[in-house]
């Protein structure tokens, strides 16, 4: 009976060591992984639209402000207003915006595409002639 009680105890405490070592492996390496994960920046959207107000616009460094975030004009950027061609000197504050933008290395967004103004309407379909007028 002596013998099972100690065999009893003995498989308790390898039982509580072996839970131990799986629990605790290797700190440092979760450490290390925990480290690495705060360390990776968190991925921004490289391109995409935009749509909002136009809360600024800053002729001397060329950049627009739409909602908290500030788009960087450069010369590949496409402005159009009412459905022609325009310039950042069409800007008013307060009106509708919308575009593309594409993130730059250093952080940047650089507008590609600008729409001042109410988005316009798209050329209805030509009508197709009717087969049955003809007949």
């Amino acid at each position: 009976m002596m013998n099972r009680v100690l065999r009893a105890g003995a498989f308790a405490l390898l039982a509580a060591v072996c839970l131990h070592a799986q629990t605790n492996q290797n700190p440092a390496a979760t450490n290390n992984a925990a480290a690495e994960k705060k360390e990776a920046p968190a991925r921004k959207r490289a391109v995409g639209p935009f749509h909002g107000k136009l809360a600024a616009v800053d002729q001397v460094n060329k950049t627009i402000t739409v909602g908290k975030r500030t788009f960087q004009i450069t010369s590949e950027t496409r402005i159009f207003k009412g459905g022609t061609p325009a310039t950042l000197e069409d800007a008013v504050v307060g009106e509708t915006v919308s575009g593309g933008f594409r993130t730059a290395p250093d952080g940047k967004l650089n507008a590609t595409k600008l729409t001042f103004g109410p988005k316009t309407q798209a050329k209805p379909p030509a009508k197709k002639p009717d087969a049955k007028a003809g007949a």
